[in-house]
């Protein structure tokens, strides 16, 4: 009888965000939550400027653009005989929320981690913005066993990554790891094609996807950025 398939646990890591000429980079070493996640919740948001009435037709100038994960997490310290505090685990986490003093040209600034969100086929790199902890399930002696803290990570950037296939197989990758573009609101296939890293591939970019108006494509569709070009 075959031994059943190893689970997969979510990880949180701390990372170097690139700026366009640097690649990121992972620095510190990952930490496994206790229970994955029921359910993922990625928030897209543009902030439109232009135009004086809402709705409008020159309301359509994208001065900035945002994603945000929010995700929540369960820890239960009566699972582990050697722990008798949730906090223990939680801590972990709650590092990734607390600043760090650091020295700089312009004097002393405190910088927020930046950490990566890596689940299965599910990767997303940014900066945790918010962080909620509620402790339950008290001992005698009045110590939280369980948690369950609900953390939100945000990035300047309207998408989140999908690591590559394996290596190993030359075949076509599995469903959940080609590589995807989302559309935002007022997105023309030109601005789709040009975040996948090639802005003169539009025209190839829609036929694979099946868009017949590249001009109005539909806002919340993930496009397969992996076509042959």
């Amino acid at each position: 009888m075959p031994d059943p398939a190893k689970l997969t646990l979510a990880t949180l890591t701390e990372i170097t965000l690139g700026d366009g000429d640097a690649p990121t980079e992972t620095t510190g070493t990952p930490i496994e939550v206790q229970f994955n996640p029921e359910s993922l919740k990625v928030v897209y948001s543009n902030t439109v400027e232009g135009g004086e009435n809402p709705g409008s037709a020159a309301m359509q100038f994208v001065s900035k653009a945002s994603t945000k994960l929010d995700v929540e997490l369960w820890f239960d310290a009566s699972y582990d005989p050697d722990t008798n505090d949730v906090r223990v685990f939680t801590d972990e986490v709650q590092y990734f929320i607390r600043p760090k003093e650091e020295q700089t040209s312009e004097g002393t600034k405190f910088v927020v981690p930046a950490v990566r969100f890596h689940w299965g086929s599910f990767l997303f790199d940014g900066v945790m913005s918010t962080m909620n902890e509620t402790l339950d399930f008290f001992s005698a002696d009045g110590r939280p066993l369980r948690a369950k803290i609900a953390i939100g990570i945000s990035n300047q950037d309207i998408k989140f990554r999908i690591p590559p296939p394996t290596a190993g197989g030359g075949g076509p990758a599995t469903p959940g790891q080609a590589p995807q573009t989302p559309v935002a609101q007022g997105d023309t296939m030109q601005q789709v094609a040009a975040r996948s890293g090639n802005p003169n591939g539009w025209q190839a970019l829609a036929a694979a996807n099946g868009i017949d108006n590249p001009r109005l494509p539909d806002p919340g569709t993930f496009l397969d950025a992996g076509f042959r070009r």
